[in-house]
């Protein structure tokens, strides 16, 4: 099933929509890094990111929605979990096997890059962000010799608590790789790129994130309900005297 045919752009309002109001009830804040903003916006485009979370398709998504309005996202994903969900295809996902060859996988993207973009896990399987250097699926490696005019923009993303009940969601993308000059390598030494980017962009973004200090950010959006009650006017009179009203900024 051709997953250009099948995205929906109807449906994936509503996805969003309902995934927004998700995030908003679940997360204390979605964040931007202030030196994480995407370097490039027009052409093709490959986001490859860490995947510590499950909550990383709908970052995938609130972050297509916010910074590139103009573009359709469409996202690699295991055909076996793809399976239970398969509403997924009519909002850019399109099903991967990670047993077959890659011919069929790098067909598809070259179709969906000719106008749209590409955001996929580098990984292609969960992995702590700790980790060096970070796995990068054959898939990814061989997209360069199929579609070297694309920018390979690296995304890093985090879930940590800072003072509040609910967990931040910390996102920053690092400098893009040409994907001529990617192309140009042996398959171990762009491996090794696009490891070496993505582990640089996730150890900048732990050290804001280490810092928690929401000035090192842009709000992207906040829960939707504060703490309300004794803690919100805890939090009121705190700074009214002077005092750190941090619960959660």
């Amino acid at each position: 099933m051709d997953p250009l045919a099948l995205h929906s752009p109807t449906l994936l309002r509503l996805a969003a929509a309902a995934f927004a109001l998700t995030a908003q009830r679940r997360m204390r804040a979605l964040r931007l890094a202030r030196w994480g903003t995407p370097a490039v916006t027009t052409g093709p485009i490959i986001v490859f990111a860490s995947h510590a979370s499950w909550w990383d398709g709908i970052f995938f998504m609130l972050l297509a929605r916010r910074l590139f309005p103009e573009r359709r996202g469409f996202v690699p994903m295991q055909a076996a979990a793809l399976g239970h969900y398969s509403l997924f295809r009519r909002l850019g996902a399109f099903p991967v096997d990670p047993r077959a060859p890659a011919g069929a996988f790098l067909d598809t993207a070259s179709r969906i890059l000719a106008r749209d973009m590409l955001w996929m896990n580098a990984p292609g399987r969960f992995a702590d962000p700790r980790l060096r250097p970070q796995p990068v699926a054959a898939g990814l490696v061989r997209l360069a010799e199929r579609i070297p005019e694309a920018q390979f923009l690296p995304l890093a993303m985090e879930y940590p608590f800072w003072s509040a009940r609910r967990p931040e969601m910390l996102a920053a993308f690092g400098p893009p790789l040409p994907g001529t000059a990617l192309r140009a390598m042996p398959r171990p030494a762009r491996r090794a790129a696009l490891a070496g980017a993505l582990g640089a962009t996730l150890d900048r973004l732990a050290g804001d994130a280490m810092a928690r200090d929401p000035a090192r950010f842009f709000l992207l959006e906040r829960e939707r309900n504060g703490m309300g009650g004794f803690f919100h006017r805890r939090r009121d009179a705190a700074s009214a005297a002077g005092m750190d009203p941090e619960l959660g900024q």
